[in-house]
């Protein structure tokens, strides 16, 4: 994506015109006029879907599926543009079209939530593979990652843009939603839901896991030298000299977040999963 040497910083009200509202969902500009067409996208037998909001660590994920998936080096990943080999559905680019053509096995990103999805994904039509992250680390990622955007460039403060974030006003819609919409499908038979934290936590049942569920069969030796080359990439993930604010470090929230506003952003995370068993570890 853009850096940000260029364009003018937007306040919060420029920011706010940004957005295109699809069906109550704000959603990027480049979704206007295309999503009927993305619900009727033609899925294939041997698509992989990797979905997640955005900020959720899908760079790591994509990264780690494409090893796990075509038996690839971590070597190889690092000269290769990998953005060309998994293109998100909604973006301008490369486009529908051209996604469409794509030579199977195909590996599709979005950021989309569940309900927007191609209506041959609600029929088990291909797999999708699902990662959700703790939210106030994704809050502080996706606030740094709009300040770097030539075509956000949000100058508004932390504090508002959290306020947006809890009271769903940000693209792609309610991060509670989206989360909880998959988590309700977590048990249909072509959806793997994981958790970032995870790849930190327990990598390894993390890869066995992707292995089993994309079909890919390992002897010990090549399991244990696939987690070794997945931990490369966790590492350069979350080292915080490997990107440029450490957006993909665990624990990012407790650097930024105010006592009263994480008593808030609790408050608020309650009151709307309440009713759901999902669960974050906040103290990682």
């Amino acid at each position: 994506m853009a850096g940000s040497d260029g364009g003018t910083p937007c306040t919060p009200g420029e920011f706010e015109s940004k957005y295109y509202e699809h069906n109550g969902v704000r959603l990027p500009p480049f979704c206007r006029g295309k999503m009927e067409e993305i619900a009727n996208f033609p899925v294939r037998r041997g698509d992989v879907w990797i979905v997640t909001y955005p900020k959720s660590g899908t760079s790591l994920l994509q990264e780690v599926v494409y090893l796990v998936s075509q038996g690839a080096d971590p070597d190889e990943i690092g000269v290769m543009n990998i953005e060309e080999q998994l293109p998100v559905l909604e973006y301008p680019q490369p486009g529908l079209d051209i996604i469409k053509e794509l030579t199977s096995p195909r590996l599709i990103k979005s950021h989309l939530p569940y309900r927007f999805l191609p209506t041959d994904l609600h029929n088990g039509e291909s797999k999708v593979i699902y990662m959700a992250r703790n939210p106030k680390d994704l809050v502080v990622s996706y606030y740094q990652f709009h300040r770097s955007l030539r075509t956000m460039s949000y100058r508004g403060t932390f504090q508002d843009f959290c306020r947006r974030f809890m009271n769903e006003k940000l693209g792609y819609g309610s991060w509670f939603e989206h989360v909880q919409e998959f988590w309700e499908h977590r048990m249909d038979s072509n959806v793997l839901f994981l958790k970032y934290e995870d790849m930190h936590k327990d990598l390894p049942g993390v890869v066995q896991l992707l292995a089993h569920f994309l079909g890919v069969t390992f002897d010990k030796a090549q399991m244990e030298a696939m987690v070794e080359h997945c931990h490369q990439l966790v590492d350069q993930c979350y080292n915080t000299d490997a990107l440029p604010i450490g957006r993909g470090r665990i624990g990012l929230w407790k650097d930024i977040f105010t006592v009263a506003m994480n008593e808030k952003f609790d408050a608020i995370f309650k009151q709307k999963m309440g009713k759901s068993d999902l669960t974050f570890d906040f103290s990682v």
